[in-house]
Parts: C-alpha cells; sequence; structure tokens
C-alpha cells in the first residue's frame, strides 16, 4: 500500500470515473486502475462496483476512502512541519472567497500578497459559502473568505475584519429625510436583495427579522450583484443594503444616497476559514497578517452588532 495509490483511489471516488480520475492525476488511465486494483488486491477487497455507470464505492470502500483522507493529510503534514522548520513560505496554495467579497477585497490586499511571498503560487477561486465548505472538506482548497460564523464542526474560524451594513436609499424612497437609519427602520417589504445562494442576502433577511419587519408574502426583486441592486434603487424599486467596502468605489453622484446605521451598526463578520487539520498553517497565517494589516486601514468602524448568515 502506497500514498499514491491512496490519492488515486481518492481521486476515484470524488469523479466516479476512471479516465477522468487519472486526468485529474496527470497519469495515463491504465496506470491509475492499475495501481487501484493492485491495492484491491492486496486488500483482498473490491473498493468500486465498476459495474454501474458511473462507478460506484463499496460498503467497505467507503470506510477506505475516508481513512485514505486521514492518512493522505497527515502524509502531507510532514511536508508542512519541514517547511516550518525551514521557515520555508512557498509552494501551491488555493483560496476560495465568496462572491460578494471578491470583487471589494482581492484588489486590496493581492498585489501585497504576492510581491511579499513571491514563492506562493496563489490560486484564486470564487465559489459559493456552500461549495467552499465542501472542498475545504474534500482537501480542494486550504482556505477560504467567508461570512461567518458557519458553525461547521471541522471548519477552524479566524476573523479578519467586521463589516458594517450601509443603506442606499434612493431621493424618491420614504427613508429619504433620515440622517441615520436604525434597524426597525427596515421593510423586507422594499428592500431589493441578492439572489439566493449570497450569505450576504441571508444577513439581511436576519436583520428585518430581528426587527420584525418580515414578511414572506411579498414581491421581491433579487439580483445577482451589489451593482445591479443600486441601479434597481436609482430607478424607484426600493433600497438597499451594501457592505461597507462596496461603498468605496461609487462616484459622487450615488455616494449621496448612502446612510449609515447608528451604533452599534450591523454588520458581518468576515474570517479566513481553513480546515482544523490546519495544513499549509504557515502560509494560511501570512495571508491573514496581509488582509487584516491592510483593511483594518480601510474600515474605520468600530461599533458593531454581527448579523449571522446563517438563517435562524
Amino acid at each position: 500500500m502506497t500514498i499514491t495509490q491512496l490519492q488515486y483511489v481518492l481521486a476515484v471516488a470524488e469523479h466516479q470515473n476512471f479516465t477522468l480520475a487519472a486526468q485529474k492525476s496527470f497519469v495515463t488511465q491504465p496506470t491509475l486502475s492499475m495501481q487501484v486494483q493492485k491495492l484491491e488486491d492486496e486488500l483482498d477487497i473490491l473498493i468500486f462496483d465498476r459495474s454501474k455507470k458511473p462507478i460506484t464505492i463499496t460498503e467497505v470502500g467507503k470506510k477506505i476512502v475516508e481513512q485514505a483522507k486521514n492518512i493522505v493529510n497527515e502524509a502531507e503534514r510532514i511536508k508542512d512541519i519541514v517547511d516550518q522548520e525551514k521557515g520555508f513560505i512557498g509552494g501551491d496554495y488555493t483560496l476560495g472567497i465568496i462572491p460578494t467579497i471578491m470583487p471589494t477585497l482581492l484588489p486590496m490586499f493581492l498585489k501585497t500578497f504576492i510581491n511579499k511571498y513571491p514563492k506562493v503560487n496563489l490560486i484564486i477561486k470564487e465559489q459559493s459559502t456552500e461549495n467552499l465548505i465542501r472542498n475545504i472538506e474534500d482537501g480542494h482548497i486550504d482556505a477560504a473568505i467567508a461570512a461567518t460564523p458557519l458553525e461547521v464542526e471541522f471548519i477552524k474560524e479566524r476573523p479578519l475584519y467586521y463589516e458594517p451594513f450601509v443603506g442606499y436609499v434612493p431621493n424618491n424612497h420614504r427613508l429619504k429625510n433620515l440622517d441615520n437609519l436604525k434597524p426597525e427602520d427596515l421593510s423586507i417589504n422594499d428592500i431589493l436583495l441578492l439572489q439566493d445562494g449570497h450569505c450576504f442576502r441571508e444577513g439581511v433577511i436576519n436583520l428585518c427579522k430581528a426587527s420584525k419587519n418580515y414578511d414572506d408574502e411579498h414581491f421581491q426583486l433579487q439580483s445577482g450583484s451589489f451593482e445591479t441592486l443600486v441601479n434597481l434603487s436609482d430607478e424607484g424599486l426600493g433600497m438597499t443594503l451594501l457592505p461597507y467596502l462596496n461603498t468605496l468605489s461609487l462616484d459622487d453622484t450615488k455616494k449621496v444616497n448612502l446612510k449609515y446605521f447608528n451604533a452599534p451598526s450591523p454588520a458581518r463578520e468576515v474570517s479566513l476559514i481553513y480546515h482544523k487539520s490546519e495544513l499549509k498553517i504557515q502560509i494560511t497565517e501570512a495571508l491573514r497578517d496581509v488582509i487584516s494589516g491592510i483593511v483594518r486601514g480601510a474600515i474605520a468602524f468600530q461599533d458593531v452588532k454581527i448579523i449571522s448568515p446563517i438563517s435562524k
């Protein structure tokens, strides 16, 4: 039994196809199939049922796949130990970021990080929170930036910053004459929301539920981007809420429509999340230090109340 064989087993288990697993493992399909077969012969069991399309994992195979994940992770930890001992910060590192954070945060820290740590090959993927959690569990990404708390048993959360909600209120809206907003001023009936699947949307809904201004039975306009929500607001279709960093790039004609909340301002907690096994922790810590240092200066708000992205 070898680590390579276990890696091939994990690839087949993920893709349920020997050809695709071989492509993802950068080997030929006969080589991968032979090594998996060799392991099955050694253990005298079948890990995969090849009679079905797509192939399935046998009951004993499921137990072997789970153990293989642990063994492969522990093998990779050995390299981590050596890298940490040598003070080396480099190698491939895959970072996932949720869509409502990526456009504003990535330009703020990326150039600084790659200049400071040129030996890190940073691979960045934009994904939903649900996909990030699954990919962290499967080992396909090393860490992610998401709204927290998530309350996932195998994930460790390290807060990076707290980002206040800001109201975008057009001229014809009922709240236009207010100097500042309070959560109880909001009504879900005239707030434009992001589409389902965005955690910021869930945060806004939870804020309105907490303020008792929530009604499931009403018409909602929904969009996949904050820019579209702002434009729809300008057309008189309602107000919207924006994360603070998204307001920095608005032009002056739109910034006059911004309204801030009285303290404590509702806010989202944005964290660096990663598996509790803490593989590549030296890169994770370097990334956290760079992002925290940059964003701390951009967000001056301190008195905030965290709104969970989890529906209650």
